[in-house]
C-alpha cells in the first residue's frame, strides 16, 4: 500500500485531496477528504447574479420599485436577491432560505440571508401600486430583450394554470381544479415569448375565474408596451380563448392570431359536407379550409380544419358516415400560412406547458420580473 506521487505535499488539488490504495497494481480510491474552503453546491448562482448585474436588472429594480416606507426601500434589494437565489436553487418555502445562510457564494455577493419572518413581512408590503411598478419593470426588461434579439416577428403564447395555495389565502376559492379536486385554488394567466422562452406578463385570478377572462385586456397591454411598426406579433392560444372579443382585440391591434377552435355544430356541419375535400399531408394528417363565422360573430374568418383517422378500436363500430372515422381539430387564424403549416405551428405551442409548470412554482414567491420570477398578484377578478 502506498500514496500516489501526485498527491504528495505540494501537489494537492485546489479543491480536495484523495488518498489512494494500490492493490495488485490497480489504483482504487479509498477515501475522499474535502480540505478546500468556500465550497458550494450552488455555483450556478454566480452566472445568474452576474447576468442580472451586467444587464442592469438590479439597478432597474432599485430605481423603479419604490416603497412608501423608507426602511423597506433600504432592504428591498437584499431581499429580492435572496428570493431570486432561493428560487433558482429550487427552494419552494421561505423557511428553506436558511439553507443559503452559510453559502460562501452568497456572502461573496454581499447578500445577507434574513429570517423567513423578515422575508414574509417584506412581501406583505407589496400593494397594487408597487405591483404595478413591477409590471412596468417587467415590460422594460422585455423590450430590452427584444432589442437584443433583433427579431422581426415573435410568437406569444397565452395560457392559464391552476395553483393550490397553502392555508387560507386571499382570493383562493373553489373552481376548476384538476390537481386537487374540491380544493381552493388560484387561476393564473400567463403570457410567454416562445422564441426566447421568456415570461412576459401575467396575473392571478380567483380559482373560479373562466379561462378567457381578462385575456383581451392582457393582449391590449402587451401590444401597448412592445408593439412597433417593424415587429410582427402572433398570439397563440388554446380553445379556452376561442372568443370573438379576444380575436377582435388582436385584429384591432394589427397582430396575428392562431387559436384552437371548438367543435360547434356550425363548423362541424360544414366540415362534414360532401362538397368539402381534404388534402393529405404528413403523419396521417389531412387538412382543409373554411371561410365562415359562428352564429354570434359579425364577420367571416379563416378556419383551418385538420383530421386524423381514429384508432382501429374506435373505428370498430361500423358507420355509414365517413366523417365518423375521423377526429377533427379546428383552428381560426389570420396568418398566411398554408393549412398544414398552421396545424404544425399550433403544435409547437406544447413548449408553453413547460414554461407554465415552472412559472406556477415560481409564483409562490410573489411578484417579480421575467427570466426569474412569475406572474404578479393584482386585484382578483
Amino acid at each position: 500500500m502506498g500514496k500516489r506521487k501526485d498527491l504528495q505535499p505540494g501537489n494537492e488539488s485546489n479543491f480536495f485531496c484523495r488518498e489512494y490504495c494500490i492493490v495488485k497494481d490497480a489504483s482504487v480510491i479509498n477515501k475522499i477528504e474535502f480540505s478546500a474552503k468556500n465550497l458550494t453546491s450552488n455555483t450556478g448562482l454566480f452566472l445568474l447574479l452576474e447576468h442580472a448585474d451586467k444587464n442592469g436588472i438590479f439597478d432597474l429594480i432599485d430605481h423603479n420599485l419604490v416603497f412608501e416606507n423608507a426602511s423597506t426601500n433600504k432592504i428591498k434589494m437584499n431581499l429580492i436577491k435572496t428570493m431570486l437565489c432561493g428560487n433558482f436553487i429550487g427552494i419552494d418555502k421561505l423557511e428553506r432560505l436558511k439553507l443559503l445562510q452559510s453559502d460562501p457564494l452568497i456572502n461573496e455577493f454581499a447578500i445577507s440571508i434574513k429570517q423567513p419572518e423578515t422575508v414574509s413581512r417584506f412581501l406583505a408590503n407589496f400593494s397594487y401600486k408597487t405591483t404595478h411598478m413591477l409590471r412596468e419593470i417587467n415590460f422594460k426588461l422585455f423590450r430590452k430583450l427584444l432589442r437584443k434579439s433583433k427579431l422581426k416577428s415573435i410568437t406569444i403564447d397565452i395560457d392559464s394554470s391552476v395553483v393550490n395555495p397553502e392555508g387560507h389565502q386571499e382570493g383562493a376559492v373553489k373552481g376548476y381544479n384538476p390537481k386537487k379536486l374540491g380544493n381552493n385554488c388560484y387561476n393564473i394567466q400567463f403570457a410567454f415569448y416562445n422564441e426566447l422562452k421568456a415570461y412576459i406578463t401575467g396575473f392571478v385570478r380567483r380559482g373560479n375565474t373562466y379561462t378567457a377572462n381578462g385575456a383581451a385586456e392582457m393582449i391590449k397591454e402587451i401590444v401597448a408596451h412592445i408593439k412597433t411598426d417593424d415587429l410582427e406579433i402572433l398570439f397563440r392560444m388554446d380553445s379556452g380563448y376561442f372568443h370573438d372579443d379576444i380575436i377582435e382585440a388582436i385584429e384591432s391591434a394589427s397582430c396575428q392570431y392562431l387559436i384552437k377552435g371548438k367543435e360547434y355544430p356550425t363548423l362541424a356541419s360544414q366540415v362534414t359536407a360532401p362538397s368539402i375535400s381534404f388534402i393529405k399531408g404528413d403523419e396521417g394528417r389531412e387538412t382543409t379550409e373554411l371561410f365562415t363565422k359562428l352564429d354570434t360573430w359579425d364577420k367571416n374568418r379563416r378556419f383551418v380544419v385538420s383530421r386524423i383517422l381514429k384508432s382501429e378500436k374506435d373505428r370498430a363500430q361500423l358507420s355509414l358516415l365517413e366523417a365518423d372515422e375521423f377526429k377533427y381539430f379546428y383552428f381560426v387564424t389570420n396568418t398566411d400560412l398554408p393549412s398544414e403549416k398552421v396545424v404544425i405551428a399550433y403544435e409547437k405551442r406544447g413548449n408553453a406547458e413547460n414554461y407554465i409548470k415552472k412559472a406556477s412554482m415560481i409564483w409562490r414567491w410573489g411578484t417579480f420580473y421575467p427570466y426569474f420570477f412569475g406572474p404578479t398578484k393584482r386585484s382578483f377578478n
